[in-house]
């Protein structure tokens, strides 16, 4: 009887820091920073921005060009009243735009239970 050796090298990489490319390296930073720059300008454009456009009344003066300068400063009271039956149509409006269930369930119990998922059979080997 023959025995037959086979030799096993195992051999362990060291990390090489000459071994980075460093066309790579500068890819990969100018990448980073590119991305952490685009998320700096979204959050000073939502944070600062946006806000002073949502602020801006468009048309402000477009009902009052014939009236008195006087009337704009005038307060316009509403009464309980108002409050309650706009607040009831906007509750019946938007009540509407479901559709009405009967909140019944129904389980029904099938009749064939066999399954070949469940089978032993196919477990056997």
């Amino acid at each position: 009887m023959n025995n037959f050796e086979i030799p096993i090298q195992l051999t362990i990489k060291q990390f090489d820091l000459s071994a980075i490319d460093s066309d790579g390296l500068v890819l990969v930073i100018v990448g980073y920073c590119i991305v952490f720059m685009a998320l700096l300008l979204l959050y000073l454009f939502f944070r600062y921005i946006i806000p002073s456009i949502l602020r801006v009344e468009i048309g402000k003066n477009r009902f009052h060009k014939g009236s008195d300068p006087s009337a704009k400063n005038q307060k316009i009271e509403i009464t309980g009243e108002v409050n309650a039956a706009i607040s009831m149509a906007l509750y019946l409006y938007l009540n509407e735009l479901h559709d009405e269930e009967s909140n019944i369930l129904t389980i029904k119990r099938v009749s064939k239970v066999y399954s070949p998922w469940s089978s032993k059979i196919y477990g056997v080997r």
